[in-house]
């Protein structure tokens, strides 16, 4: 195997300037919920802590004063538990056995909210915009329960929406988990087969559903995809057409046969709130489903306390979101973050839920209801901020007085993308670089609203995650890139798999590769500030050589190019060894010529090394992406090396796949 590149694996940043991009004025930062947290914990602590890194500090030294210290201020007890955690292995820990409330009591009664306050403002494409106060979406839950209860679903069912982003399913959301009912989600951009093989693991006995959905100025009828996935499903007693945006609610069941209307399923007697029953912190909430590469999605087990709690910290302390805020994130609800935006009404904010394309009509939509809004904290992907940084729409354009914090995640933001942020969107607000996942339902990384922003970087590990960075021989680095890893466990880690009795594949997922350590398949590198560089999921690595590279190493420089709008990194088979493809979306009215290639290969082996150049660079019209913004690497490497591609539920463009393979045909016809 030849050394490791003797350069850092990335630089310190892509032009060379380390300076922070934004330093919280210090009055602003005393402000925040985290001072508040700093001082809060000094009693738990039993000593005055000097700072977010000494508050970690104590977080992961002292987990149970730290989480039982964290739960009596965020979860609503009715029963105090007998013990913060369990003895044993990290895969098997429970938490507050012994206690039991009820996540719900929070969401719809969070501290210092009134009943007129508005819980939530809905954007779908083609529609206008829809506003629930605190008090109505009480009722809705209320409602929505009622239905439930007649249909017979109750506790140890469980519920699947196959949904737009609308109200309603929020609402049907809180009513299961009011109940205690496993509730399940995807986004109606799935299709019957890929929809099916994540609900028929749960066996829902209800299932809700969205009879069209609106993206990119487009009507798509869904009515004959959810006629298949029930009959599919098999298991499902009562099927109820949700509402549709924009669109009479009588027009909603048409052609659905032994579908029931939304309005009619959930006009039942209620009262003004729901019955919430007293539960487990560790009861099963709901499940989320990975990815994968082969087989059926993993579907993921997740407990009520542990999720929200993780969340309430998150949002709460980490991005400073206070009782009357308005958080905008663009998810669907097939989505990790659906699941997470949902605990920002347990901190009192309101919910701007967005449905449909983020461009549609044009780039600005999402900031004109940002201003329109008066949204505080702005949520999206890295690859929609990239990609906006390219556009014709500055957002400073709009008045985003409101705005304070601007997240991005889903994949690694760009230093260009954070000085775009800065450059276009706003000066002075916190812009907060997230990473964790779908198995967490949460965060490894997150920012910190006291400390300084610097670009490319992700702040701090998240409070009581104890983070360490692997080498390939499961020893901590100081320094250089490596696997990224939890030496301990967290409220929020899973149940288990769905199907998994003996927790064997669970095991196998996570604690396998290191023993007793949580690994979560993605590369990280730690600063000398103590903040972290993503470079990219593990198995998204490129290997040429024999030496490890991250994909975000060889990206990050592509795409803070002028000539360059979006890019992949993919490794090329090549024998025993591998080569790295770039594949490159041109940025409009930049022709790709011999020229701006050369520019872009000199500009990557200076930002990283030599070994990082591409031995292959190949303009492409589009990538293909998720609903979320990710690109879908595993369809491009696929391509590169020949091999067939099945079909991609929850693309966005699948369209952009045939013109990938032409140019890749044209560009071996040219080249070899």
């Amino acid at each position: 195997m030849l050394p490791p590149p003797a350069v850092p694996s990335v630089p310190v940043d892509d032009r060379g300037d380390d300076r922070p991009l934004w330093t919280p004025d210090p009055l602003r930062a005393e402000a925040t919920r985290m001072a508040h947290a700093i001082r809060e914990a000094a009693a738990p602590a039993g000593r005055a802590l000097a700072g977010y890194d000494d508050l970690h500090a104590w977080s992961v030294a002292e987990p149970d004063a730290f989480w039982g210290w964290l739960a009596d201020r965020w979860f609503p007890w009715r029963r105090r538990p007998e013990r913060v955690r369990s003895e044993g292995p990290i895969d098997r820990v429970r938490w507050f056995e012994g206690g039991t409330g009820n996540v719900v009591d929070r969401l719809l009664d969070p501290e210092g909210v009134a009943d007129d306050a508005p819980a939530l403002i809905a954007h779908a494409e083609g529609a206008g915009a829809v506003r629930w106060s605190r008090a109505r979406l009480r009722r809705e839950v209320a409602r929505v329960q009622a239905a439930l209860h007649a249909a017979g679903v109750g506790p140890g069912d469980t519920v699947a929406a196959y949904a737009a982003n609308v109200p309603e399913v929020v609402a049907l959301f809180l009513a299961c988990a009011a109940d205690g009912v496993r509730f399940t989600s995807g986004s109606p951009d799935f299709g019957a087969e890929a929809a099916a093989a994540r609900f028929a693991q749960v066996r829902p006995k209800a299932l809700f559903a969205s009879p069209e959905s609106r993206y990119g100025g487009r009507r798509h009828d869904r009515r004959s995809v959810v006629e298949e996935l029930a009959a599919r499903l098999g298991t499902v007693r009562t099927a109820v057409a949700l509402p549709v945006a924009g669109a009479p609610e009588a027009e909603a069941p048409n052609g659905f046969g032994r579908w029931e209307a939304w309005t009619h399923a959930a006009e039942a007697e209620a009262g003004d709130r729901p019955e919430t029953r007293p539960l487990p912190f560790d009861q099963e909430l709901y499940v989320l489903y990975s990815s994968g590469t082969t087989g059926d999605p993993k579907a993921i087990r997740h407990r009520a306390g542990g999720a929200f709690l993780t969340q309430w910290k998150e949002q709460a302390y980490h991005l400073d979101v206070r009782p009357h805020d308005r958080v905008l994130v663009t998810t669907t609800t097939g989505w990790m973050m659906w699941n997470w935006q949902v605990a920002a009404l347990g901190v009192g904010a309101t919910l701007v839920l967005i449905d449909g394309s983020p461009v549609q009509p044009g780039p600005e939509r999402l900031w004109r209801i940002a201003e329109h809004d008066r949204v505080t904290h702005f949520c999206t992907s890295a690859g929609y901020l990239h990609r906006a940084s390219g556009g014709p729409f500055r957002p400073a354009e709009a008045d985003l007085s409101a705005l304070r914090a601007v997240t991005s995640t889903g994949s690694p933001l760009a230093g260009d993308g954070f000085r775009w942020v800065y450059d276009d969107v706003k000066g002075d607000l916190h812009l907060a670089s997230i990473s964790g996942g779908t198995d967490i339902v949460g965060c490894f990384l997150l920012g910190v609203p006291t400390l300084p922003v610097h670009p490319g970087e992700l702040q701090r590990p998240g409070l009581g995650v104890d983070l360490a960075v692997f080498g390939e021989d499961g020893r901590p680095l100081d320094e250089g890139a490596g696997e990224l890893v939890c030496r301990a466990p967290l409220p929020s880690m899973p149940l288990g798999f769905v199907g998994d009795e003996d927790g064997r594949r669970f095991r196998a997922a996570y604690f396998e590769r290191f023993d007793g350590v949580w690994t979560h398949g993605d590369r990280i590198e730690r600063t000398v500030r103590g903040g972290f560089r993503h470079h990219g999921r593990s198995d998204a690595t490129l290997n040429p050589g024999g030496v490890r590279i991250g994909s975000a190493e060889v990206t990050g420089p592509a795409v803070a190019a002028a000539e360059v709008a979006d890019a992949a990194a993919v490794p090329k088979r090549e024998g025993s060894d591998e080569s790295i493809w770039l594949l490159i979306v041109p940025a409009p009215g930049a022709p790709w010529s011999q020229e701006a290639e050369r520019r872009l290969r000199d500009r990557i082996r200076t930002a990283a090394s030599p070994r990082h150049v591409p031995t292959r660079i190949v303009a492409v019209p589009d990538l293909p992406r998720t609903r979320s913004g990710k690109v879908i690497e595993r369809a491009l490497a696929a391509l590169v090396n020949g091999e067939p591609v099945g079909p991609l539920p929850g693309a966005a463009n699948p369209e952009a796949l045939p013109e990938i393979e032409r140019a890749l045909r044209a560009a071996v016809d040219r080249h070899g």
